[in-house]
């Protein structure tokens, strides 16, 4: 268990509907760099509409963990950090930025779903909130990750 019992009374939420899912609540965290980013991409998550995400890699470097994994599991948080949505990753690719796809930009979700859009969100999330200090660069290493939603807390 954790030290939060949301997330713990969540875990086992999830436990009672989906079967098989181990003892050990997993990783909780919340999308983007503040409360209101988090509610924003967590709703199009619930929606449906968000079914993937990227990371720099160099961020990931540099904290020091781990890179996501198919079939890792993930509770996300709202922007309260309350727990509202069990997710699976089912891919993972390592592309520089300029090679992300058209296609994952769209599963990404946000704003008119287009690669320009993202591009240009992303380039400005890395220049501001990047944790590691080489922050972006065209070429950077992007972990494209695609995600499945398993179980949502009731509201």
């Amino acid at each position: 268990m954790t030290d939060d019992p949301s997330v713990d009374d969540f875990w086992r939420e999830c436990r009672t509907v989906i079967d098989g899912l181990p003892e050990d609540a997993p990783e909780a965290w919340a999308f983007g760099a503040t409360p209101e980013h988090a509610d924003g991409l967590l709703a199009l998550v619930l929606a449906g509409t968000k079914t993937a995400t990227a990371s720099s890699l160099w961020d990931y470097e540099h904290t020091g963990e781990e890179l996501p994994t198919v079939g890792l599991l993930n509770i996300i948080l709202d922007g309260r950090g309350a727990p509202r949505a069990l997710l699976e990753t089912t891919a993972i690719a390592v592309v520089p930025f300029d090679e992300v796809t058209a296609e994952h930009a769209f599963k990404e979700g946000e704003g008119d779903r287009t690669l320009a859009h993202w591009r240009e969100v992303h380039e400005r999330y890395w220049r501001t909130h990047s944790e590691s200090p080489r922050g972006f660069a065209p070429d950077m290493p992007v972990v494209c990750e695609e995600l499945r939603l398993l179980h949502a807390a009731q509201a």
